[in-house]
């Protein structure tokens, strides 16, 4: 009777020592957080207020002193000293959070400093099932009667890369007509006003992002002349920054012909380009920056008054003393304390390479070739500098050989394989995505600032169970299982090309040629195999649609329905017209295609009765690739497929050691080879004295040195070393990102023998080998 009273009260002691914390339908509840918390903390509460409100029906209310969860910064809130907790694996970070369940049941949400405060709060959004789509994809936040999380929950994260944002780029057919005549209807030509960034905060807060570079056409009003947006970007603690081509937060582009005088030029009108920077530097003083050095011309074209190299040099040191003047001048006396990028893009890279001195705080942001390839990665030297190494990212671009603008079909495991690969080459300071007008690029963005966010966590679970997990948290899991193959081939039949360039011309080519469809080089059978292969993709996310919640179908149109059915009918109305041209097809069926894009389009504009009205255009730019197909006829013949001795994917190598990168290739198998070793393919013999073999790699720049090189042999002859980096903008590189593809062409004797071994030899690091053709 004694041990068994015992027993009872060392459970009843235990259960309250070691409560779990839960959360009810009927349950009203408290936060507690000091009054003197920052604004960005207040923000995030009225986010989760909002989010209770939508998942339990029931009341959330802050209170100064006590609550149901305890909220709180390290060193500012006195909530914390009263709270059985040790919070000390805080100190030191930038940005972190504690979630920990008390001994009481309550739930303590702690952080470092207010911003790792407001994403602790966002995480509890999420664990209770809100999206952070959940307003701009439409995630409508299933309803739940309960949640608990166990007494021994607790988890401590903070970010891998410590400025992590997006920058709206080319909204001149989304972004901007819909938010200055849809959600924020304005009579200011081209505005974006603080609703609307409002709503763009929102997402950054819940995605744990806080860097922003604002829309810069000038067909938008700039941000910091439209009034309201300085004070939402304060309340979302975002700090704002600035492109390659507006240093000084000043969007050259559309500020200098309201607020400049002359000329842009540093060298024949400095006192008025001086000024502009000066007025806007003392009107933002206060507010999070984070201010972009040097200089270019007005919308990214070249520096104005200067020429050469030299000259150019010569200007850029004297823009960076003096641009440091301004910031010493009014923002802090110590400048080194301010956040600051040099963005070394197109041209300043030469300035940059002809030995430019840029102060060692300074944050140097590096760039792709604007199609995912980056450019560049950090010397030693860079690696060490204090100001450390930044990103400027693309998966939407305006630009030669081509745009991509329409939809977002950048493969994430390309993205994923860049970006790791950033990360450990030292750029792990800022990281920035160019993602057009957000949609449809939303599972980019959040795969992006994921890795950015927890580059560990994503690097141990690979892309596709991010996607299933991406899938399944917005469609249940049960669904997941199956859009997660339908994903997968969509975003590997827009590696292999994307739908914006499947009509075969170039932008900004002065031969007009570029600008008439053509046929690809591209076979009727592998035409039918993409055509047959993306109408299965296309019945798959049809018959899906019937087994997603009602509440979720119009997130399902936007995240999954539109962008593949629309790159399927682009495809559907580009090759029926090649085959149609050479008189395998009927012209019906690429006239069918065209009008489906324009009636998913529509579609997608009424979507929440009519919340998206201007936000999709399935003719950015009015680009002939977007138009109706002119009926013409062939004057040459289609071209056939040679016959094949043997294929390989690079990961079905005979021997050696393949470094593989999940989904990338034209078949997903593509590896690396590192410097110094080998991939080695046997074949037998065929009975001629030669063979031609076909090397396809990705279409990749440098590591560490200027040359991306492989050798290549057969059995035991003398390897012939082939090169395939690429210089600028030239016509190769342009071949190459249209394609996804570096290609190589090389022929080799071979002895009489029963068996061969090819072997590819990487003599650079980066080497990236996708497929092997002998024929």
């Amino acid at each position: 009777m004694k041990k068994g009273f015992i027993g009872l009260v060392f459970l009843w002691v235990t259960q309250i020592c070691c409560a779990q914390f839960s959360l009810r339908s009927d349950q009203p509840i408290k936060l507690a957080c000091d009054n003197a918390e920052e604004k960005v903390v207040q923000t995030a509460l009225k986010l989760f207020i909002r989010d209770y409100q939508s998942v339990f029906s029931a009341s959330a209310a802050v209170d100064a002193r006590q609550g149901n969860i305890i909220v709180g910064t390290v060193g500012k809130s006195p909530l914390l000293k009263a709270v059985s907790a040790d919070v000390s694996a805080l100190t030191g970070k930038k940005q972190a959070f504690l979630l920990q369940v008390l001994p009481d049941g309550k739930l303590l949400v702690a952080g470092s400093d207010s911003h790792g405060t407001a994403y602790g709060i966002m995480e509890l959004s999420r664990l209770i099932g809100v999206s952070p789509w959940e307003w701009w994809a439409d995630v409508t936040p299933e309803k739940k009667t309960s949640f608990v999380l166990s007494a021994e929950y607790q988890t401590l994260q903070s970010p891998s890369v410590e400025y992590r944002g997006i920058f709206i780029n080319d909204e001149d057919w989304g972004l901007m007509p819909w938010s200055s005549q849809t959600y924020e209807p304005s009579d200011i030509k081209g505005h974006i006003g603080p609703k609307t960034n409002a709503r763009i905060f929102e997402l950054l807060l819940r995605l744990r992002a806080n860097t922003y570079w604002p829309a810069m056409h000038e067909c938008t009003l700039p941000f910091f002349l439209t009034e309201g947006n300085r004070k939402v970007a304060e309340e979302y603690g975002i700090f704002i920054g600035s492109s390659h081509c507006e240093p000084m937060v000043c969007s050259a582009a559309g500020e200098w012909r309201r607020r400049g005088q002359g000329d842009y030029d540093y060298v024949n009108n400095s006192a008025s380009v001086y000024k502009f920077w000066e007025d806007r530097v003392k009107e933002v003083a206060q507010q999070g920056n984070i201010y972009t050095l040097g200089m270019r011309g007005v919308h990214d074209g070249q520096m104005q008054g200067a020429k050469t190299v030299a000259e150019q040099k010569a200007v850029l040191e004297r823009v960076l003393k003096d641009q440091r003047g301004l910031l010493q001048k009014y923002v802090n006396k110590d400048v080194t304390a301010i956040p600051q990028a040099f963005i070394p893009y197109k041209e300043v890279l030469d300035i940059y390479n002809a030995g430019l001195q840029v102060p060692d705080d300074v944050t140097l942001i590096w760039c792709d070739d604007n199609y995912g390839y980056i450019r560049h990665f950090p010397t030693a030297e860079e690696r060490a500098r204090k100001g450390g190494n930044g990103i400027y990212y693309h998966v939407s671009y305006w630009g030669r050989p081509h745009d991509y603008l329409w939809l977002g079909t950048f493969s994430p495991y390309l993205l994923h394989q860049q970006m790791k690969l950033a990360y450990d080459r030292g750029i792990q300071k800022m990281w920035v995505l160019n993602v057009g007008d957000i949609k449809p690029a939303e599972y980019q963005i959040e795969l992006f600032l994921d890795m950015a966010w927890n580059i560990d966590e994503v690097n141990e679970i690979g892309v596709t169970a991010h996607l299933k997990s991406w899938l399944g948290r917005e469609f249940g899991s049960n669904c997941a299982e199956e859009l997660l193959p339908a994903m997968e081939a969509h975003y590997q039949l827009s590696y292999i090309r994307k739908p914006e360039f499947m009509g075969n011309t170039r932008e900004e080519e002065r031969d007009p040629k570029y600008k008439v469809i053509k046929d690809l080089p591209w076979s009727e059978q592998t035409i039918s195999e993409r055509l047959r292969s993306y109408t299965v993709l296309s019945d798959v996310v049809e018959r899906m649609e019937s087994n997603i919640p009602a509440d979720r179908q119009d997130a399902y149109f936007q995240l999954v329905k539109y962008p593949v059915q629309a790159a399927a009918q682009m495809n559907r109305k580009i090759l029926t017209a090649q085959l149609a041209r050479h008189s395998k097809a009927d012209w019906k069926q690429s006239d069918a295609a065209f009008d489906s894009i324009a009636s998913l389009t529509q579609q997608y504009n009424s979507l929440q009765n009519g919340k998206w009205n201007r936000m999709m255009d399935f003719q950015p730019r009015k680009l002939s690739v977007f138009k109706r197909v002119e009926h013409t006829a062939a004057t040459e013949p289609m071209v056939t497929d040679r016959k094949m001795l043997c294929k390989w994917n690079a990961m079905e190598c005979t021997y050696g050691k393949p470094v593989p990168y999940e989904g990338l290739g034209y078949e997903r198998k593509a590896a690396g080879i590192r410097k110094g070793s080998s991939l080695t393919f046997a074949f037998d013999d065929y009975g001629k004295d030669s063979v031609e073999v076909e090397i396809r790699l990705l279409p990749s720049h440098p590591l560490d040195e200027k040359q991306l090189r492989f050798a290549i042999s057969v059995d035991e002859a003398v390897p012939q070393t082939v090169s395939y980096e690429t210089k600028g903008r030239s016509e190769e590189w342009k071949e190459n990102v249209l394609r996804n593809q570096a290609i190589r062409k090389v022929t080799l004797p071979i002895n009489k023998q029963a068996s061969h071994k090819l072997v590819i030899t990487a003599l650079d690091e980066g080497v990236v080998l996708d497929q092997v053709i002998l024929y």
